[in-house]
């Protein structure tokens, strides 16, 4: 055919680029699989860091406290007692200082346990009343069971209760529990900047991401003005 001329690619280096356009066509799609990956993974890291309402602990039948502490009755009739998740998310690891001994009676309300960290600390106030059975001894070689499983291994006290009816009725349970946690966190971010205004000369060190999610243990690094401040609207 005049005018026509016809290239066999097999007798130039054709192959050699179709092999580089396959290898292309095969690459792209598995860097799109990395990539997609890559993101995902860092959206997990940071909401791994951060607390919302979705990813408290809060078991049915524990019957939580205005106190932020908790208790759950056992088939012996004798009570745990500890604090609940989103106490323990707020302030970071903890240590214990047990005030009661077991033998000693404690009334609902009263100042039970006090827990601290890096010198600053808060007061502990028992949700029920009753006498001191057993406090957890693991708590002083582990306080990180707390932060861990502090509905089961990190519980405080066992009190034999006196009155759990009466002393429950105003508890949170279940959904209500579920609800003011929610609640509570988001009462806490309102009260974490007005704090952190009044007590801190850089208010930008308040401790929320963008969209106004918490990073977790945001007290933890926070002064002793803002633990008080945190004491009395929080756990009184």
């Amino acid at each position: 055919m005049d005018g026509f001329t016809y290239t066999n690619i097999f007798a130039t280096k054709g192959i050699e680029y179709l092999a580089i356009i396959g290898f292309f066509l095969l690459l792209v799609p598995f860097w799109m699989l990395l990539t997609r990956k890559s993101k995902t993974s860092g959206q997990e890291q940071l909401t791994g860091r951060l607390i919302t309402a979705s990813m408290l602990r809060i078991p049915h039948g524990i019957f939580f406290s205005k106190f932020h502490s908790w208790a759950y009755l056992e088939k012996n009739g004798a009570a745990k007692v500890g604090l609940d998740d989103l106490l323990l998310h707020l302030t970071g690891e903890v240590s214990i200082t047990h005030l009661k001994q077991p033998g000693e009676k404690v009334q609902k309300g009263e100042w039970l346990t006090q827990i601290n960290h890096n010198g600053k600390s808060l007061r502990i106030f028992s949700p029920i009343s009753g006498e001191i059975k057993q406090m957890n001894e693991l708590l002083a070689e582990e306080p990180g069971l707390m932060r861990e499983d502090p509905y089961r291994q990190g519980w405080m006290y066992q009190i034999k209760p006196s009155n759990w009816k009466a002393d429950t009725n105003a508890h949170f349970l279940a959904e209500d529990a579920s609800n003011w946690a929610a609640q509570e966190l988001s009462r806490f971010k309102d009260f974490l900047s007005a704090s952190v205004m009044k007590h801190l000369p850089d208010p930008s060190q308040v401790v929320l991401q963008d969209g106004g999610e918490l990073v977790d243990h945001p007290l933890a690094e926070l002064p002793p003005e803002v633990w008080r401040d945190f004491q009395e609207n929080f756990l009184t």
